[in-house]
C-alpha cells in the first residue's frame, strides 16, 4: 500500500481493510493515546482551528506551509498525554489523532483512496467485541471509521485551500522560539511559520470578504488566537 519512507506519522503496517482478513479482529476500546506520546506536534485541518486554539498552538511548518497542532517543546515529547495514555482533560484532541488506527491512503490498482488500519496498533486484536466485520458485512464501527477519514479527507483538501492563499498572499513570516522554561533548560523551536496580522489587516475588503465567505478569515483568526497558547504549554512543560 505504501512503503516505510512515506508512511504517515504513528502508522507502522497499514494495510487495507477486508472482510477476509478482518473477520476475526476488534478494536479494543477505549484505546488510549499513548501511541501519540512521542510526537510534539501532528496535522491539523482548518475546521478544527476554532476548536483547538483554545488550547493548543497552531502554526504552519516545512516547505508546504502544513498546519499542526504543536503540543509539546521537546522534540518526542506529547505535554497532553499522561504515562497512562489519557489524553488531558478539557484539551482538545485533533482530529488526527482520533482518527487513528484507520486512515485513508491510495490504492495504486484501483487508483483510488481506500480505507486501511494500522494493524501495527495496540488497539487492534483479535477477538469479536467490537468486530471490524461480521458475516462479511462491515460493523458499524467500520462504516463509522470510513465516515470519518472521508471527512478528514475532504478537509485536508480545503485546508490546502487556505494554505495556498496564505502563500499567494505572501501572509506569512517565519519565527522562531527560544524559550526558558522555570527549570532553566531553553529549548528551541525553528522552523515554524504564522500569519502576519498587519498583512492580513492590509488586504482590499473584496479579498477579505472572499476569505470571509470561504471560512479562511475566521481561520485566520482562530490560528492568531491560539499564538496565546504558548505560555500555557510552557507551564506544561516546567
Amino acid at each position: 500500500m505504501t512503503d516505510d519512507l512515506t508512511l504517515p506519522l504513528f502508522y507502522k503496517q497499514p494495510r487495507l481493510m477486508q472482510a477476509t482478513l478482518d473477520e476475526a479482529m476488534s478494536l479494543r476500546q477505549p484505546i488510549g493515546y499513548g501511541f501519540a506520546a512521542g510526537a510534539h506536534a501532528v496535522p491539523l485541518v482548518m475546521g478544527e482551528f476554532a476548536a483547538a486554539c483554545r488550547s493548543i498552538p497552531i502554526l504552519f511548518a516545512g516547505e508546504a506551509a502544513a498546519p499542526i497542532a504543536l503540543l509539546g517543546l521537546r522534540e518526542g515529547q506529547n505535554l497532553f498525554v499522561h504515562a497512562d495514555g489519557r489524553w488531558d482533560e478539557g484539551a482538545y484532541i485533533p482530529a488526527y489523532v482520533r482518527r487513528y488506527p484507520f486512515i485513508f491512503l491510495e490504492d495504486a490498482e484501483a487508483d483510488q483512496l481506500t480505507l486501511c488500519v494500522d494493524e501495527a496498533a495496540d488497539a487492534v486484536v483479535a477477538g469479536t467485541e467490537n468486530p471490524f466485520f461480521v458475516n462479511g458485512a462491515p460493523t458499524d464501527l467500520t462504516l463509522q471509521a470510513l465516515d470519518f477519514a472521508r471527512e478528514y479527507q475532504a478537509s485536508h483538501a480545503l485546508t490546502m485551500g487556505f494554505v495556498a492563499a496564505l502563500l499567494d498572499g505572501d501572509l506569512l513570516t517565519e519565527r522562531r522560539a527560544d524559550i526558558t522554561l522555570p527549570s532553566g533548560e531553553t529549548p528551541s523551536l525553528s522552523g515554524f511559520r504564522v500569519i502576519d496580522e498587519e498583512r492580513l489587516n492590509r488586504l482590499p475588503a473584496e479579498t477579505l470578504a472572499h476569505w470571509r465567505d470561504k471560512g479562511w478569515l475566521a481561520a485566520a483568526y482562530a490560528h492568531l488566537i491560539s499564538l496565546n497558547d504558548w505560555s500555557a504549554l510552557i507551564r506544561r512543560a516546567g
